[in-house]
């Protein structure tokens, strides 16, 4: 075992904290008061090669490795999660598909300008009755064909207003179920689709999520992803890996409040001393540091298997589920840490824990993630 980074994953770290820092945390609160998209802080994200981390070079990505990915989500994480999902969802749902399971004509013309940043994607599996039951697609995609007849509604899509490209599934055989369903490459503007109005969320309210209507929108054959039926295969295939970017969020999400209150817990006196030097303080500030170590190192576990090519879809459901819930405790503690200071905006805590709370619901609940865990340990039996 070797606990060690390189030199270039602590480039990458440091570059990402860097842009967080700079970039990011000047009007963090301003963006998320007013529901704001950070489309200029996006734009130079991809600029430095952060929405294409994992894509081989010849298609415009920067080719590094999933670790590499985990590090500079977690930095940019501490800061805003709304710029880290729209990173998330470009990189490992939207990219990493299509490099996986595209044909190389579809790479050429959407993946190489989603790995530059100079287009953004969206994935569109959720709907108004199909969250944690994805197999409930009532999306259709008839085949008329030489392309597909799209109709239905998707729900709460990240980068919905913002994205130029959409995956989405579909279901084309009814009497096949799972199997029937495909995965479709979607263009913004093609006649009948419409964006539909953005949700006003709790947390990472600088990301646009949206519903969105396809009504007899005509996808052309060739903007099918795999063979016919292939895909809710491809579906799971890719949330599998989009989890470690999640635990990456919600780690960054936890250690960014952690930084917070450690800071905030030396310069707070009360009772004639510095609050960090009270024991109740002391210990929560221990038990945080303690469980945000273990989700990093689950996290960066995970990761590391993908990198090896060797099965990881148990790890990043573990990493996903235990990452999240220390993101909701460690945010929760924070607060408190910082008393009344907390409950205001100026001191960033309380956006912290509003935004850890998606990271147990979306790209799979914890309690779906319970589901996945309990299966894989089981079939080992």
């Amino acid at each position: 075992m070797n606990f060690q980074l390189t030199e270039e994953h602590l480039m990458i770290q440091q570059a990402a904290r860097d842009f967080a820092q700079n970039e990011l945390l000047p009007g963090v609160i301003d963006r998320d008061t007013h529901e704001k998209f950070p489309a200029e802080q996006i734009k130079k994200m991809g600029e430095l090669g952060f929405m294409g981390m994992m894509v081989d070079p010849k298609y415009g990505g920067a080719g590094l490795d999933t670790i590499s990915y985990v590090l500079a989500m977690e930095e940019i994480s501490k800061v805003d999660a709304s710029a880290s999902v729209c990173m998330s969802v470009n990189n490992s749902l939207v990219c990493w598909g299509l490099e996986k399971f595209g044909t190389e004509e579809q790479k050429q013309k959407y993946l190489v300008p989603l790995a530059k940043g100079e287009i953004i994607g969206a994935f569109c599996l959720s709907e108004p009755e199909a969250g944690s039951d994805a197999t409930s697609q009532k999306t259709t995609a008839i085949d008329m064909g030489d392309y597909y007849l799209l109709n239905g509604t998707k729900n709460w899509i990240t980068n919905g207003s913002s994205a130029s490209v959409y995956l989405v599934m579909a279901q084309t055989h009814p009497e096949k179920g799972h199997r029937g369903i495909n995965c479709l490459i979607v263009e913004r503007g093609m006649e009948g689709f419409v964006i539909g109005k953005k949700e006003e969320k709790m947390g990472i309210r600088g990301s646009d999520t949206h519903s969105l209507m396809f009504t007899d929108v005509k996808v052309p054959k060739e903007n099918r992803i795999g063979e016919d039926g292939f895909g809710f295969k491809f579906a799971m295939k890719t949330l599998s890996g989009g989890r470690i970017g999640i635990a990456a969020q919600a780690l960054g999400i936890a250690s960014g409040a952690y930084e917070l209150a450690l800071k905030y817990s030396k310069e707070r006196k009360a009772f004639g001393k510095e609050i960090y030097k009270h024991q109740a303080i002391a210990f929560k500030l221990a038990d945080m540091a303690t469980e945000i170590e273990a989700a990093r190192l689950m996290t960066l576990r995970a990761a590391w298997l993908k990198d090896q090519g060797l099965p990881f879809d148990k790890e990043s459901a573990m990493a996903k589920l235990f990452a999240s819930e220390v993101a909701m405790k460690t945010t929760i503690e924070a607060v408190q840490i910082h008393g009344g200071y907390g409950y205001v905006k100026e001191f960033h805590v309380e956006r912290l824990m509003r935004d850890a709370k998606i990271t147990q619901i979306y790209e799979g609940t914890s309690e779906i993630q319970r589901i996945v865990i309990s299966r894989a340990i089981l079939d080992q039996q």
